[in-house]
């Protein structure tokens, strides 16, 4: 349940971005009142303007309900709307996705950093902190874990730029990094995952006898 609620976000901006052109008149008309956006119905330029703009009011809302309902924030949902709000703001001002296209492979490369800082901030890697109330696996194992998550995350950040750059950007064609952002990026984390599952239920049995 609560990774589909951290999902919706990303959703709700792909399917504003592929049925823009059915968007109603008055909503983009409401949405242009704001400063500095200037959409064009029925424009499929405007298209990934207007997810922007969506995504943002999604994340927004996420942390408002999650915070209502926990009284508390996580922190992947606050740097999330931290560097969406810089991106995003100057993708709508601006009129340029490159920078909501960049920010995808910016926020990975901040939870990489995060992630392999945590080797040397702390006495235990971030993964371990995370995991280790509900796992018991060697302390090798957790360090392990913690590498391949760090590089997992720059990775899917050097991923998202070639496919922006060179598959959609050069090429005029911004389905194509869209598509990646909800189907390639979820695909990739979602194989990654089952891996690290089952190289932790290894290691757990072992662990256990």
């Amino acid at each position: 349940m609560k990774a589909l609620f951290d999902f919706i976000p990303v959703l709700l901006f792909f399917l504003t971005f592929k049925f823009y052109d059915s968007l109603p008149n008055s909503l983009i008309e409401t949405v242009n009142q704001l400063p500095f956006v200037d959409l064009t119905a029925g424009n499929s330029k405007d298209a990934i303007f207007m997810a922007t703009f969506v995504i943002i009011l999604a994340t927004v809302l996420q942390n408002i309900i999650h915070w209502l309902i926990y009284r508390r924030l996580e922190k992947m949902h606050v740097i999330s709307l931290l560097v969406l709000l810089v991106f995003g703001t100057l993708t709508v001002i601006l009129k340029n996705p490159d920078y909501i296209a960049w920010k995808v492979t910016i926020f990975n490369w901040i939870f990489a950093a995060i992630i392999l800082g945590s080797f040397y901030i702390g006495e235990k890697p971030l993964i371990e902190r995370m995991m280790s109330h509900a796992i018991s696996v060697p302390k090798q194992i957790w360090k392990n874990l913690n590498l391949s998550w760090g590089v997992f995350f720059i990775m899917v950040g050097i991923l998202n730029l070639i496919v922006y750059e060179i598959y959609a950007k050069q090429q005029d064609n911004l389905d194509v990094w869209v598509n990646f952002k909800m189907f390639g990026i979820l695909g990739l984390t979602i194989i990654f995952m089952v891996a690290q599952g089952i190289y932790i239920s290894k290691h757990a049995e072992e662990e256990k006898e």
